[in-house]
């Protein structure tokens, strides 16, 4: 049996949406970390915009970090899971092909801040590194 093609993912408003991919060297990370920051109340945004030849230039590659500041490892993951969910909603419509970001969680802040407050913020921060 043969599934039905499915339609890529689309905005509501209409707008182009991109895929994200998931930053796992240490190199990506430290090269952000050189780049444009926007700091929130839950979190830092970290943006750089990518040399054409280090990945596909039609990617969104964002990545995720929370020191032992943050916590024990419970509360380093919830942070985490909860930066992965806004970084899922967020970024394919948000976000620039060809550029990495990062998300650095907070102390005890990025775990229970109000996850609409931490939408709106991510709008604003990445209007801040493009702008």
């Amino acid at each position: 049996m043969t599934e039905a093609p499915t339609a890529p993912p689309s905005d509501p408003a209409g707008g182009v949406v991109y895929v994200v991919e998931v930053l796992s060297k240490r190199a990506d990370f430290l090269k952000a970390a050189r780049a444009r920051r926007a700091g929130t109340t839950a979190y830092t945004l970290q943006a750089r915009k990518r040399h054409p030849d280090d990945a596909d230039p039609a990617l969104i590659r964002v990545g995720f970090t929370c020191s032992k500041k943050v916590g024990n490892a419970v509360a380093r993951n919830r942070a985490k899971r909860r930066l992965r969910e806004i970084a899922r909603l967020v970024l394919p419509t948000g976000g620039r092909p060809g550029w990495d970001y990062v998300l650095i969680g907070r102390p005890v802040v990025t775990a229970t801040h109000s996850f609409e407050a931490m939408l709106t913020d991510m709008r604003a921060a990445l209007a801040k590194v493009h702008g």
